[in-house]
């Protein structure tokens, strides 16, 4: 497992140096998961070592969010202070996202074949 978990934050580092040697707007990491992404898509799938460290990580998610939280409360004041634009630019982005969900679904039952009734 440790082969994979240096094979992840070497895709990370990666992804690092192409958002920067190409000042692209993305956070590195995705950059790397995307890597990761096209290199299993190629191999026609992820190796067993790969999938249990995903499994493993997925059952520490939880542990990933607290420097998130620890952020939201250092910034308290800051958040306060724009209140109102947080919680328009929230309400908008739900609505949006909503809305692109929904043409996403019909879209994709378009373009489904349909069952015959019985």
């Amino acid at each position: 497992m440790i082969g994979f978990i240096a094979l992840v934050l070497v895709l990370q580092l990666v992804g690092e140096m192409v958002v920067r040697l190409a000042a692209l707007p993305l956070p590195g990491p995705v950059v790397g998961m995307g890597l990761l992404f096209m290199a299993l898509m190629v191999r026609g799938g992820a190796p067993a070592g790969l999938s249990r460290l995903a499994n493993t990580l997925l059952g520490h998610l939880a542990l990933l969010f607290v420097p998130a939280g620890v952020g939201v409360i250092a910034y308290l004041g800051m958040l306060a202070e724009a209140w109102l634009a947080l919680g328009i630019t929230l309400i908008a982005s739900t609505l949006l996202g909503t809305v692109v969900t929904a043409f996403t679904l019909r879209w994709l039952q378009r373009r489904l074949p349909r069952e015959p009734e019985s």
